[in-house]
């Protein structure tokens, strides 16, 4: 003979069963900007053979990781360069920037005295520093010539 706890049990915890809800969806993580929105940063650039300083919305240099920011171009007699500037949030966020140009150059060697970067993109000469929560650079010169035109900039840069 069937146990009738049985007959009554076996329906409901069947019915209970297919009421089952779905299972909670996991959310997609925010992409997690590396930088503020840029804004126009042209006094902080030294004024000495400066041609223009440009805003980039993002992808500072052509680079995909990059934030946007501030792009200078200089000219002194026939030798043309770059200072580039952009902020982040934080000096942490700045310091992993500075890593990630670090890791794009060529030949990256480390600057003790500015805790920063000298190597080549492609065959362009790069020396990239932080400050605060800035990354900040100096492109198209070499080494000995980029020093003296970072600490100007960096001077300023507060």
């Amino acid at each position: 003979m069937v146990d009738r706890r049985f007959i009554f049990t076996l329906p409901s915890v069947l019915w209970l069963a297919s009421c089952a809800s779905e299972p909670p969806k996991v959310a997609e993580k925010p992409k997690v900007d590396p930088a503020p929105k840029p804004v126009d940063e042209t006094r902080k650039f030294p004024k000495a053979d400066l041609v223009s300083v440009t805003l980039v919305e993002k992808e500072l240099l052509g680079k995909d990781f990059m934030p946007g920011g501030n792009l200078g171009e200089y000219k002194r007699g026939t030798v043309s360069y770059r200072l580039f500037l952009a902020k982040s949030f934080s000096p942490d966020r700045a310091a992993i920037l500075l890593l990630d140009l670090k890791n794009h150059l060529k030949d990256a060697k480390f600057v003790p005295h500015f805790g920063g970067y000298y190597g080549t993109d492609g065959s362009v000469p790069v020396f990239t520093f932080t400050k605060n929560a800035y990354l900040m650079g100096v492109v198209g010169l070499e080494e000995k010539d980029a020093d003296p035109v970072a600490r100007a900039f960096a001077g300023r840069v507060f």
